[in-house]
């Protein structure tokens, strides 16, 4: 199995400048490949102190400069926002920098405050999402741009630098509704999972994707990519106190980012499940939410971070997992500490579990 890091870029309540936290987060980036782990991940959102990362394609530029093997995802590129053109140039330039190091990891946005600010109306969000993606996926497959839909229409054009090998094998959606689940399987690419949902109901949703991959491609599904929050700890106590209080704060956050405890879903196309999950939301209460988010997630100490991580590993099977270790305003101290022991104790145990179909 694959172990890697997810940069969030959190700088939640301006806690510090922005120059300060990017130039902590690259430090860190830099520490990624000499620990041991396998993948550098970044997350693109716009606008608010929730995260600060508006350009993940041209950081994971900057971090295959500095790297020689590691792969360079993203969580997600957020195609609704995005020229789907500029987006596989982008790709292929990276792609050809670190010699095929990049993995396609993209989605559709669901935060009013980053539609208003593009312009982009969010009743147009499944459509474009669905139709920015293929077009990149197509444009890796046969080296040229083009695309005749109801919101991108790209005459034909030849994507340079040439891509140096297909996409669609290495692209991975995130989907929290059940319907974008379904799309993303008839499209052929895998599951970006970031649990968020009881593990009954994420199951049974990853069952019926596997069900359509196998039905509309003759063949299996891949194994799903997990993302995750991490806290590692030599102390249980003190990791369940820290995972209690920041990963709530975050939470808190998100749902502050998101709307989530809003009405307004209810009136936009295609958001119907972020609808449901607000009703949700608000019956629970933010503690509530904040507790049940936390507990989905592997931290304690090195043989508990073990033992929650291969349990999730037999849930779902997944072959590649992501971490992010920094969340809220984690001191930075605690965030090295955390992801150094965690490379040393439980890093050498999970990259041998073995991958494939979920017990």
């Amino acid at each position: 199995m694959k172990v890697g890091v997810n940069l969030l870029l959190s700088n939640m309540n301006d806690t510090q400048s922005d120059y300060e936290l990017w130039r902590e987060h690259m430090r860190l980036a830099d520490m990624v490949e000499p620990l041991g782990f396998d993948s550098l991940w970044g997350v693109e959102h716009h606008f608010t102190d929730y995260i600060i990362s508006p350009d993940i394609l041209q950081m994971l530029s900057w971090a295959a400069g500095r790297t020689e093997q590691i792969e360079l995802g993203t969580q997600v590129v957020v195609m609704p926002w995005h020229d789907p053109l500029r987006v596989a140039e982008q790709i292929a330039l990276l792609d050809n920098l670190s010699d095929g190091r990049y993995i396609f990891g993209f989605g559709r946005g669901a935060a009013r405050v980053e539609f208003d600010g593009f312009r982009v109306p969010m009743n147009e969000a499944r459509g474009r999402f669905v139709e920015g993606a293929e077009m990149v996926l197509q444009a890796f497959d046969s080296g040229y741009a083009e695309f005749d839909g109801e919101y991108i229409k790209q005459p034909r054009v030849p994507l340079r630098p040439a891509p140096i090998k297909p996409l669609r094998d290495r692209a991975y959606a995130a989907a929290i509704s059940p319907e974008t689940m379904g799309i993303i399987a008839r499209m052929g690419v895998g599951m970006l999972i970031n649990p968020q949902k009881p593990w009954d109901t994420i199951l049974s949703e990853l069952e019926d994707y596997r069900s359509t991959f196998r039905s509309e491609h003759d063949r299996e599904a891949p194994p799903p990519v997990a993302a995750v929050f991490g806290y590692c700890d030599a102390d249980a106590e003190r990791a369940e106190a820290i995972a209690t209080k920041y990963m709530g704060e975050y939470y808190a956050s998100a749902l502050r980012h998101y709307e989530f405890t809003g009405d307004h879903f209810s009136s936009i196309k295609g958001y119907e499940f972020y609808d449901k999950m607000s009703r949700i939301m608000n019956k629970v209460g933010k503690e509530g939410a904040g507790n049940f988010f936390r507990d989905l997630q592997p931290w304690g100490t090195p043989d508990q971070c073990i033992e929650k991580i291969m349990d999730q590993q037999k849930k779902i099977g997944f072959d590649h997992l992501t971490l992010n270790f920094v969340f809220a305003h984690l001191p930075m101290k605690d965030v090295e500490n955390s992801m150094k022991l965690f490379a040393q104790e439980v890093l050498p145990v999970i990259k041998q579990i073995g991958v494939g179909a979920p017990a």
